[in-house]
């Protein structure tokens, strides 16, 4: 079943790997669809700071596929099924989803359609708009799975470096619901006020104050845990403050990688975005109020903007309104 689908679609696309200049406006066919595949017509994509890594060409050759040009950015959307695989019973033309997808070999969601296999498709939870739900997926899935292999605890106490960002902001809430105890470090005034709204239990400004003095006020006799989504000096510091046989857990890319005091693990690790940690995820988020927090949405001919943006300082996550 399909609702009507033209031929061709406006995506936001680049022509080879480089810089923002590459990226332009432009008519590319809509992607085909296989058996087991969900095509959603795009209302909002998400914009990362891995879409600017891909763009310059950290990627290619990554996940198995050739790259090829007109190539679309994107690996968070949301939006509604307009198409699906003769496989596909558990959604159905008209649901409003979102996505975790990669841009090979289909393309992204800096376009009007996009397609993605079912397994990374879910419904958009009842409480969250169009953008907050396009602005959630890797994120959140990156936060629960740090989470998660830290081994949390209710009671633990919980560093969260970066707790501004994409993941960080999310992090807060769901290691809330975990009954972690949390010391948010986050970037300047308003990302504190942030971390400060989402329930964090002690704040620290990672641009200005001693985060070292506020861990060991924080928990005296060292922190159980660590989740750090970025790196540098600061964050080395911080983590001096860390227990014996602590956990860190940190995403594959934060670069520089993190230095952790010996006697303590630092673990690595890809966001999870199978369909059993995508329901969990859901069942979390539907479990009390959940912020995804959107900086500033663009249309998609300013996708350009977009991407100048991530370069300066911001909240949370940033998006572009496609069906605008």
């Amino acid at each position: 079943m399909t609702q009507a689908v033209p031929e061709t679609m406006r995506a936001a696309a680049i022509d080879g790997f480089g810089g923002i200049e590459r990226i332009s406006m432009r008519s590319v066919p809509v992607p085909e669809i296989g058996p087991g595949d969900v095509l959603i017509r795009v209302e909002a994509a998400g914009v990362g700071s891995w879409d600017a890594v891909e763009r310059e060409g950290q990627y290619d050759g990554a996940f198995g596929f050739e790259s090829t040009f007109p190539y679309v950015l994107g690996w968070d959307g949301a939006g509604t099924v307009a198409a699906v695989g003769e496989r596909i019973s558990r959604l159905a033309v008209g649901d409003r989803v979102y996505a975790a997808s990669m841009p090979l070999p289909k393309g992204g969601f800096y376009a009007e359609y996009a397609a993605v296999e079912e397994d990374y498709v879910s419904h958009v939870p009842s409480h969250l708009t169009i953008e907050q739900a396009t602005a959630m997926p890797w994120d959140a899935l990156t936060a629960l799975s740090g989470l998660d292999v830290l081994n949390l605890e209710p009671g633990t106490t919980l560093m969260i470096v970066g707790a501004s960002g994409g993941i960080g902001h999310m992090a807060i809430q769901i290691a809330k619901r975990m009954g972690a105890r949390i010391l948010a470090v986050a970037s300047g005034d308003d990302g504190v006020a942030l971390a400060n709204r989402l329930g964090a239990d002690a704040l620290a400004d990672g641009r200005q104050d001693d985060v070292v003095a506020a861990v060991r006020d924080f928990a005296p006799g060292g922190l159980d845990a660590a989740l750090v989504t970025i790196g540098g000096e600061a964050v080395d510091r911080a983590l001096t403050a860390i227990r014996d046989r602590a956990r860190v857990a940190c995403p594959y890319g934060v670069v520089p990688e993190p230095q952790i005091p010996p006697g303590r693990h630092l673990i690595l690790y890809n966001g999870e975005r199978s369909p059993a940690a995508t329901s969990r995820l859901n069942h979390l988020i539907d479990s009390g109020p959940f912020e995804v927090h959107v900086a500033r949405t663009f249309s998609l001919d300013q996708a350009s903007a977009a991407h100048r943006s991530l370069e300066e300082h911001y909240l949370g996550k940033l998006a572009l309104r496609v069906d605008r």
